[in-house]
């Protein structure tokens, strides 16, 4: 059965006030939205120069609310967050995959050498090469693979785009299945509309919208609160279950999931039993290994407060570890030396 999102472009709701999107009465003010609340603050020399709104939404072991800020039931693009869900629906697809080549499917990585290898090992064993790919072509996401690869002589390449692990295990499943590896990226495709499934089963929620991601593949709309029970189901399944295999993994090998010195990384490597993938926009899930989990979107996008935050709201979750002092504070420099920092603000 395939999948069915909400028509973006479906007849308004009976009762509505014609022309007018909000529904108010003619004549009357507009409703103004409340502001998001600062979830990061920018202080540069003891001063606030920037803030950075969004939602964040934290879940008990037993999937119940145990706080939230702004609006966490608003669907939102997860972006690459929900890269582990869409490496279990490669497992269920008949994915014969594990270890760090799982992990890697489920990974956002920085394009290091063990990354492309992993990729290109990935390719290998479903017999393609990484002309399969249907990744656009990018340069390392890495800041320091970034540079290592540009003195080597490297271009823009499919390989090395941070998604190339999750398109390379997708393609791999549809070899496993003979189904077309060509139009692999299509919503309607088997494989995609298998993705779809298990997002919305993960989430216990319907998809609300299905956009495209940056690497060319559907994404979905879910809310917060959806995003953050995909992860805590990725940590209380059951042992051999497809997202169970994945979170294992994950754990197992956290710099395959990102790379060198990435808050993914460092935080799987620091508190034991934890799962997270960062999306682009600034989208964050996290799942402890008890099944509390967590979830948020800064709404101007900026990656950078995603530690701060991240430290934050662990700490406010009883979590104590010491990657999370590594984590809470993003130097700002002035001159060369520091005067500030980009930190949390709830």
């Amino acid at each position: 059965m395939s999948v069915q999102p909400q028509d973006p472009s479906s007849p308004a709701i009976p009762g509505a006030v014609s022309g007018s999107s909000s529904g108010a009465i003619p004549g009357s003010a507009p409703a103004t939205p409340e502001a998001p609340p600062v979830l990061a603050e920018v202080v540069r020399s003891g001063f606030v120069e920037g803030r950075h709104r969004g939602a964040l939404v934290a879940l008990e072991a037993d999937g119940s609310v145990a706080f939230a800020l702004g609006d966490v039931t608003r669907p939102v693009f997860p972006r690459s967050s929900t890269k582990p869900a869409q490496a279990a629906a490669a497992l269920r697809a008949g994915l014969d995959l594990d270890g760090e080549l799982l992990a890697l499917a489920a990974a956002s990585h920085s394009g290091e050498p063990f990354h492309l290898d992993g990729v290109r090992k990935i390719l290998a064993g479903a017999g393609l090469d990484p002309s399969a790919l249907h990744t656009p072509p990018q340069p390392p996401l890495g800041e320091r693979a970034y540079e290592d690869y540009l003195r080597s002589g490297g271009r823009p390449d499919p390989l090395v785009m941070n998604c190339s692990g999750k398109h390379a295990a997708w393609l791999a499943a549809c070899v496993a299945n003979g189904w077309d590896t060509e139009t692999y990226l299509d919503p309607v495709h088997p494989l995609q509309q298998l993705v779809l499934r298990t997002i919305e089963e993960l989430a216990d929620e319907r998809i609300a919208h299905l956009g495209v991601d940056g690497c060319g593949a559907p994404v979905p709309a879910v809310s917060l609160t959806g995003l953050a029970r995909l992860f805590r189901s990725m940590v209380v399944a059951c042992t051999g279950t497809p997202q169970q295999r994945v979170a294992s993994a994950m754990r197992a090998h956290p710099e395959y999931v990102a790379g060198t010195g990435r808050v993914d990384t460092l935080l799987m490597r620091g508190v034991p039993g934890l799962v997270a993938k960062m999306g682009a926009e600034a989208v964050q899930g996290i799942a402890l290994a008890d099944g509390r989990a967590l979830a948020f979107k800064v709404e101007d996008g900026s990656v950078r407060t995603l530690g701060p935050i991240v430290a934050r709201a662990l700490r406010r979750m009883g979590v104590d570890a010491a990657v999370l002092d590594e984590i809470a504070e993003v130097e700002l420099t002035g001159g060369g030396r520091p005067v500030g920092a980009v930190r949390a603000a709830f």
